[in-house]
This record gives C-alpha cells, structure tokens and sequence, in this order.
C-alpha cells in the first residue's frame, strides 16, 4: 500500500467510535501496553504494534503472528528481529534520530523518529518510509501533514488529539488529516472515486464522486455515501435498501483519486439492479453469489440442496475432487478438475457461512505469520499417496465391478449396534446436523429489517421476489370469498377439525385457582387469551391446511381476539382453497399473503396494513426458524414465538412383535417432508433377518411414492439403531428427545410411562403418526432438534398467558405485615416496608 497519510496512535484517552473512524482511512499504531484494544479493531483493517524493549523477540513476533501488519521496534530489538529473519516490510525501527545502523536500515521497511517538533524532520534514504513522533505533541496542521505525506513520510499524531468534529485549536479532524493531500482538477472540487467490493477481492463496482462533507460522513458513520453532480449529498441505498458498509478508503498513489472498499448489501450498487455498473459478476464472485441464491432457495430434490443437506455426501465429493485434481496431468484437466474442488469447496464454505472475503483474510493472516510449521503432511494421507503412486497391480480377471449410485439402487438406512460404540460414538447419533443459527440470523436480518425500515413496500418487493408473486396490497381481510375445495376434502378438514376442537377444548382451564395461603390471604391464577397472534403455515414443497388447523383451532378456542395466518401466495397472488377454508373455519381475521422471513417480520412489526401481532406460532424452514429466533430476541418487537424449530423427525422403536411393512410406512410417512428430515429406527432385540425385512419394505413403499427423490435422500441419512432390551431402547430415545415417537411394541400402552422426552406419541400399531398429523385431535405443532427436553408442543396454554392477583383482608395483613418489613428493610428497600407500615400504623425505626 501507498504511505498513508498520517498515522493514528492509540493512546488512553481516546474512545473506540473514534478508533472505528480511524481503522476506515488508515493503520491504526497500537502501544503493547494497549493490546488488549486490539479486539477492537476489525479484522478488514491494518494496525501496527509499538513494541516495548522488556518484551523481547518472542513476544514480539507473536504480534506478528496474531495479526499485526508490522511492528515498531527499538534499535536492539529491531536486530534481534533482523537476526530472527522478520521480513523487512513487516519491521520498523524506533530512534531518536536518523543515524540508523546500516545493517539494520538495508533491513527495515522504515522508521519512527522521535522529534521536538515537526520542524526538525529530516529523511531517511529513499526509498525507506519515514514516520514522525512529535514528543512536544503539538498539534500538526493539514499543511503539515500533506507536505510531509509528499515526501514518503507521515506524521504520528495520538488519536486523542483527532476528533470526528470540526478542527479546533486542540483537535484537527480525522477526516482533514487524512484528504490533507489530496487534490483534483476538477471545476467542482469533488475527487473522482472508484467503488470496489470487499466481498468480491476488490471486483470494481463502479465509478462515482465524494466531496470532503461526503467523506467526513462515510469516515464517521462507516457507510457509504457519496456527492452526486446532480443531486447533492447521496447516502448511497437511503431508498433503495442497497446501503453499504465502508470497510476502508484509500487514496491513490498520486493523491487525486480515492476507493471505497464497501460491502454492498441489497439488490447491487448499479441503480439498474445490477451487482456492478459494469454488469454481472463474474468468476469466484458469481459461482459465490449464485451458491448463496441456492442456499437460500434452492428446490427440494435438487442437486445443490443435497450438496448443503447431506454433509457426507459433500465431504466426499470434496475428497473424491482433491483425489482427482492430485492425479490429472494436463494443464486443461489440472484447470478442469480444480475448477470442480473449488465448486464443492465453496458450497462447503457457503453452508456455513463463510464468504470469499473469509477466506482472503485468512490467507492474509496466515501469510502474516512469521512461525512457521514444518508443513509435513499428516502419516494418513502421505500413505494414501505414496499407495497411489506406486505401480498399480494388474487387474484381476474375477473382480466384480462396483455399484454405481443411482436409481436403481436400494433405498436404505444407515446401520449400527448401541452395545457395540464409545460413549463419543453414541453421543454422534443423538445429534442432528449442524444448522448455524447464527449465520442464518445475519441472512435473514436484511430481509427482516428491510420489512421493517420499509413497511408495505418493502413487504412487497421481497414477495415480488421470494414468493415469485406480484401483489399490490399484502393481506387480505375478512370475511374471506368461498374457496371452491372438493366435497371429500371438505368433510375431512370438517371431521378434522371438530376433534382437533374438541381435544383443545378439554385443555381449557374450567375455573381459576383459588388458594388461600394464610387466614386473610387468597390467592389466585388465572388465564386469559393473547391478543393478537400470528399463525405461519409453511407451503414449500407441500400446501399444508393441517398446519392451519393445528394452529387455528386452539388460538379459536383460548379466544384470541385477532388471529392472522401467513402463508406463500401462489404466483397469480391466492391462497390454496384449502388453507383459506381452514382460515375460515378457525375465525381468522386476516391472511397475510407472505411467506419466508418476510412474512415473520410483518407480523413481528407489522405495516401500514399488516397488524402487529404479540406471538408467532408455526413451522417453517431455516429461514422462518432465524427470523423467528431474531425479532423475538429485539426487545423493540416485542412479540413471542412457539418454541424452536428444525426438520421434522421421527423415531420408531421396534420389537419382535412389529409389522415391518407398518414400520417402514411410519418410517417413509416422514421422510417425504423433505431432504432434511430426521428419521431414525431403534430395534429391540431384533435379528439381521428381521432388520432386513423392514429395510426390504422401506425400499419397495418408497419407489412407489411420488416423492420418491426426496425419500430416499432424507433415507440414506437415516439411522437404524439396534439394541438389546426395552429399556436402552428408550434410554436412547430419551436422549435423541424426538418430536414423533412411535411404539410398534407388545403392550406398546404399558411402555408410554418409560416416555421421558417425545413431542407427541403414537401408541401401537394402529397408531400411525399420519392420524395425529391430521385428525385424531393432537397437535402436530412440535418442537424437534431435540427441544422436546425443554419444551411442550403447541396446545391451548400456548395462546394464553396467566394472571396471578392476591387479595388480603385486614387481619391477614396484620399476620403478613411484620413479615414483609422485615425481609424488605433486610433487602434494604425501605419504600416497600413503609407501604406496609402505613397501613398497621407501625412507626419506622429509628
């Protein structure tokens, strides 16, 4: 990088927003003594360390090694790190003087010179750079600075004596210092800028203009904003939603042009809704920006969805890729097969949350690093390859070829024996895979506060382009038009419903709770409805009316007095007939035509027309799950949700008595909500004959089911557990906390007291989790992920909140009393004992 203009030391009396401004224009020089504030410096900004003499040559390259672009080191420790082969461009000297040691300055990147005053500054040989410590501290002025700045040196100035203000007589401006040299031939003044991507390795976004109150505001506020040559002032995305975060600015070699190195949120920096100005990404940033698309949305089924769903189908792909890259040859097929690895790579990379931006930092940071390890390779893998490279033998004639994985293969479970793995072993099977909540927060917080910061408008355009449904008006208001359903799909949501009813019904608490705790002492607790609620019924790869009437029915019966349904709009912008009859049914006063993590944060919020609701209820995908984890953790929404989510799941525990065709249809009836379902089979005492029987049905059930795709992904990932007895059967199920659990078992009614942990329970062969998906009365609203340790599923106490009151008479606040003011004057709360004080006429101590 070009010398900067000025470099900031960091001293006690200066504050972190300061420090923020700071790191955006240029490195930060940081006194060992003040490491500790080195976590306040983002990762995307430089920063130097002033090493102190006592700390020695270890310490100091473990600066280096942690981060540091270079350290300031006196005149013996500088030697001692030339000594230590430290790269000359990573080490400074700190002196009193010019005078410098040949040997040490052919080996330095430069120096800091303490001086008086910046008067007595002289110049170490070129092309060494020269930093300035003015011990008088007085204040440099910009004239300083840009003559200094054109003569490859910089002042050191202390950060307390910089301000985001105007320049006074104590403080020069952050901003002044750092455009001190700055110039332009323009008539207008303004610097042309160049708009760069630190997402995309600095890829040119496109081409503007700043002016000095443009850049003061980005250097302040850290986003983008800009002078248009039109317009005034442009805080770039301020109606748009495009806005940008300023990583750093930068001036050019010559002083005349700057660059924003930004990261650009929203639909791109072009106002034609490109990425750039100059068109659509390309390379690494276009495979990154279309694997973060499909992350987001990519169909069940589809290729891209296993690749992030199934994390060993792509741990192998990762190595078979490596494998191949290792063995071609030629410099189109070295091309061809590194292009492969990074493809699998980066959706590694995307699936957790890692951008390109990451990786280069990483890089960085390692590149940093003075320690060296050897390097060796792992005794694994140098096997692996020395194998590989030995002559092959000749082929047998009588080797079988290998399976290939396609549609003809068996669709089958994965297979292990409890009594025969490590407790870490076992621990690995109760898990589920690896969702990072976290990064889907920061995913969904773009949508969520793009909904909130906009209303309406905002709501729409993420419709337009989420829901793929263009809409002038989100939400529909009761009453609803007659939706046009067949008569057997009436009569079952009707048959449906009044047992889902009637079931909520009984939960409902008869009277309030009534307990006098003492003579003269009553207490009470009772319920009431939630106001507002908000139900959101999923309709991805499947329209679900039941989840509209597991919702629906208890917020009708704990009597809500608004109750608004979120689901997907097809693409014309209506609602599938059935979930808008259930709507109908269950006294839903408004249908909000949204899904996603849009659809969350118009209720959480609400818009002009979408009504604030108090609690959110309902499945979703992970995208639903983190914007229902985020506004219920903003104080500023204040609204509750259900209970945490993931994929549905099911577990099955088997015995002797078991039908394997009935098994495998509980089995299959889960699998096919989707490539990310859970499903696991625990045998009791079962032979590999009798395993086999049940793996033989599921194969055959689930080629005949329409899903079939998605089946036999979510089976491959599916786990059959085999154990010895009832009750490690239902330890492990206890443990795994599922939200189905299914008894194919003899006297399956004497085991549920062995239930610990289960969403819902399905009791014999009769019982099939399909009835309480649907009809039998229970709700299939239920938490998974291995909740079910924590929380219920929903019921009718959801939708309501309890009360408590107590009521004492006199002579039972003459019994009370004297309590109270003793463990309230105890607690040294002298208003809560006075207010009972007052009223049994005892006088206040003394």
């Amino acid at each position: 990088m070009a010398t900067p203009t000025f470099i900031p030391l960091l001293d006690k009396a200066s504050g972190d927003d300061l420090l923020s401004s700071a790191t955006r224009i240029t490195p930060v020089l940081i006194p060992s003594e003040q490491s500790d504030r080195i976590t306040s410096i983002p990762k995307s900004s430089k920063y130097y360390v002033l090493v102190r003499d006592d700390e020695g040559l270890d310490k100091a390259i473990s600066y280096l090694d942690n981060g540091a672009s270079a350290i300031f080191a006196s005149l013996n420790l500088a030697d001692s790190c030339i000594s230590a082969g430290v790269p000359s461009e990573k080490l400074y000297a700190v002196a009193n003087n010019t005078d410098i040691p040949e040997d040490i300055l052919k080996n330095v990147k430069g120096a800091l010179i303490n001086i008086s005053n910046t008067a007595s500054t002289t110049q170490l040989p070129k092309p060494k750079v020269t930093f300035y410590l003015d011990e008088s501290k007085a204040l440099p002025s910009e004239k300083t600075v840009a003559e200094l700045h054109s003569s490859r040196s910089a002042i050191v100035i202390p950060l307390s004596q910089l301000t985001n203000e105007s320049t006074s007589s104590s403080k020069l401006n952050i901003t002044d210092a750092f455009l001190a040299p700055i110039t332009t031939d323009r008539p207008d003044g303004l610097f042309a800028t160049i708009v760069s991507s630190y997402l995309h390795g600095g890829k040119s976004l496109g081409l503007c203009y700043s002016s000095k109150q443009s850049i003061e505001e980005s250097v302040r506020t850290g986003r983008g904003v800009y002078q248009s040559r039109k317009h005034g002032l442009w805080r770039k995305g301020e109606t748009s939603g495009a806005v940008q975060d300023v990583v750093k600015i930068e001036l050019d070699c010559d002083s005349d042009c700057l660059n924003f190195e930004v990261v650009q949120h929203g639909t791109g920096f072009c106002h034609l809704d490109t990425p750039t100005c100059f068109g659509q990404l390309s390379g690494l940033a276009a495979l990154e920006e279309t694997l973060v698309s499909r992350h987001q949305s990519a169909p069940e089924g589809s290729y891209t969805k296993r690749l992030f769903n199934d994390e060993t189908l792509l741990r192998s792909k990762i190595m078979e890729e490596a494998d191949e890259l290792c063995a071609a040859q030629s410099k189109e097929d070295v091309a061809f097969e590194a292009a492969d690895l990074i493809y699998f790579a980066l959706t590694r990379c995307v699936s957790k949350g890692v951008k390109l931006a990451d990786i280069g930092h990483a890089l960085d940071k390692k590149a940093a690093k003075v320690s060296r390890r050897p390097g060796n390779a792992k005794p694994k893998y140098l096997q692996e390859a020395q194998a590989k490279n030995s002559p092959a033998p000749a082929p047998s004639t009588t080797q079988q070829p290998q399976p290939v994985q396609s549609g003809s293969e068996m669709i089958k479970m994965r297979s292990t024996k409890l009594d025969t793995v490590s407790p870490e072993e076992r621990l690995q099977l109760l898990r589920r895979p690896v969702l990072n909540s976290g990064a889907m927060i920061e995913r969904v917080r773009p949508i969520v506060e793009g909904v909130r910061g906009k209303g309406d408008k905002g709501l729409l355009d993420f419709i337009s382009k989420l829901d793929k449904a263009e809409l002038k008006i989100p939400i529909a208001r009761a009453p609803f038009d007659e939706p046009t359903i067949q008569q057997d799909v009436k009569e079952a949501i009707d048959i449906a419903y009044d047992n889902v009813r009637k079931f909520h019904i009984g939960q409902m608490e008869k009277a309030p709770l009534v307990v006098e705790t003492m003579p003269g002492i009553v207490c009470q607790r009772f319920a009431r409805p939630i106001s507002r609620v908000g139900l959101y019924v999923p309709g991805g790869t499947a329209i679900l009316p039941s989840s509209a009437l597991m919702l629906g029915v208890p917020a009708q019966v704990a009597g809500c007095k608004e109750i608004v349904l979120a689901t997907p709009p097809k693409p014309d912008g209506s609602i599938a007939p059935e979930v808008l009859y259930v709507a109908k049914k269950v006294g839903a006063s408004a249908i909000l035509k949204a899904g996603g993590a849009q659809a969350v944060a118009a209720l959480a919020y609400g818009t002009e027309t979408v009504p604030k609701v108090d609690k959110i209820f309902g499945p979703g995908n992970q995208w639903v799950t983190a914007a229902k984890m985020f506004v219920s953790n903003d104080a500023d929404a204040q609204v509750a949700i259900d209970m945490p989510a993931g994929p549905s799941e099911v577990l099955v525990i088997a015995d002797k008595s078991a039908n394997a065709a009935y098994v495998a249809s509980d089995l299959l009836s889960q699998a096919e909500h989707g490539v990310d379902s859970q499903v696991v089979l625990v045998t009791v005492g079962l032979n590999e004959k009798e395993i086999a029987d049940i793996e033989k049905e599921v194969d055959e059930q689930a080629r005949k089911l329409p899903r079939v795709d998605i089946a036999r992904v979510s089976v491959s990932k599916s786990l059959i557990v085999s154990t010895g007895d009832v009750k490690t059967a239902f330890d492990f199920s206890n443990d795994y906390a599922p939200e189905h659990l299914i008894l194919h078992l003899e006297k399956a009614s004497e085991k549920v007291e062995l239930v610990e942990n289960a969403g819902s329970v399905f009791v014999g062969e009769f019982s099939p989790e399909s009835c309480g998906d649907y009809a039998s009365g229970t709700n299939h609203t239920l938490p998974t992920n291995g909740f079910a340790r924590q929380y219920s599923g929903v019921n009718t106490l959801s939708f309501q909140k309890h009360i408590t009151s107590q009521e004492l008479t006199k002579e039972g606040l003459d019994k009370l009393g004297p309590v109270v003011v003793t463990l309230a004057e105890c607690e040294g709360l002298r208003a809560h004992a006075n207010a009972v004080r007052v009223r049994l006429g005892l006088q206040p101590p003394k």
